[in-house]
């Protein structure tokens, strides 16, 4: 194990920050057909994402799948947008926690007072942030690795009340596949599958698949 004076938080961290798969800022969007299967229903539609990252969703009547699909879309999208590491983190400091088999675990002072981050093999494992009041966690399981920066395959997500320190919201687990689309090495997601507990303590699975995607020009 490293001598833990050695260790320079802020730079293991922009290494892995910098390690994300990010798009391009060209990147103008794309379409395809967007399918829901939730309590043995299946929802099929379409969708389109432009530049904006606004996803219109078509062929779908019912206001609360739209809205289900929509926020998935969105949600990887700002998830794939490129920021350099100076303009979002230039003001915050990184600071040992400790140094275990699962990775470095890192507090963030500064701007950012109170998030912690862990990092492993230029991953980011563990997030823990405050956003819009609350405490969102999650724990990253498996990676996949697309040769220019890595995505979160296999991870836990949970909101923490920041007073109570008390779980707000049931685990989500996720499992997301992606595929390659277009010459220029966009990795697109094309499933995304959720499981989690409903209010009877039963598992639930929601599977969001998305296919015959093309890139806007």
């Amino acid at each position: 194990m490293n001598n833990l004076k050695e260790i320079n938080c802020k730079e293991i961290f922009r290494k892995a920050y910098e390690n994300r798969y990010t798009w391009k800022n060209e990147f103008n969007g794309y379409k395809g057909k967007c399918i829901l299967f939730v309590n043995n229903n299946i929802h099929e539609g379409e969708f389109l994402l432009g530049k904006d990252f606004k996803p219109n969703i078509q062929k779908i009547e019912d206001e609360k799948i739209v809205k289900s699909i929509a926020s998935q879309l969105f949600e990887v999208c700002i998830h794939r947008v490129k920021r350099e590491f100076e303009s979002v983190h230039s003001e915050n400091n990184f600071n040992l926690l400790k140094n275990s088999e699962s990775g470095i675990e890192m507090s963030v002072s500064g701007k950012n007072q109170g998030d912690k981050y862990r990092v492993k093999n230029d991953c980011i494992n563990m997030v823990y942030r405050k956003i819009h009041g609350t405490i969102i966690e999650i724990f990253v399981e498996e990676f996949f690795h697309t040769g220019i920066g890595s995505l979160s395959k296999k991870y836990s997500s949970q909101t923490i009340d920041p007073d109570t320190l008390k779980a707000k919201s049931q685990k989500l687990e996720y499992e997301d596949e992606f595929i390659n689309i277009g010459e220029e090495d966009y990795w697109i997601l094309n499933s995304r599958t959720i499981r989690y507990l409903n209010q009877n303590q039963e598992e639930e699975t929601q599977k969001f698949v998305f296919e015959d995607l093309i890139l806007l020009k």
